[in-house]
């Protein structure tokens, strides 16, 4: 990959690993939406848990 493809780090980038806790979640065809928030410094996401069993996938970025 050559440098013109990659994605510059921002000042913003995590400097902890975030303790994610599920603030609403919803049922879809695809399986269960989570939207998380983490108690350290409140940065947000959406996860998909496609399946009952294993950990759910994140579909973007956190947010703040």
């Amino acid at each position: 990959m050559n440098a013109s493809r990659t994605v510059p780090l921002t000042a913003t980038a995590s400097v902890h690993e975030h303790a994610w806790i599920t603030e609403s979640a919803h049922v879809t065809s695809t399986g269960r939406l989570r939207y998380v928030r983490c108690v350290g410094c409140a940065a947000r996401r959406v996860d998909l848990e496609a399946a009952p069993v294993g950990p759910p996938t994140a579909l973007t970025r956190e947010i703040g």
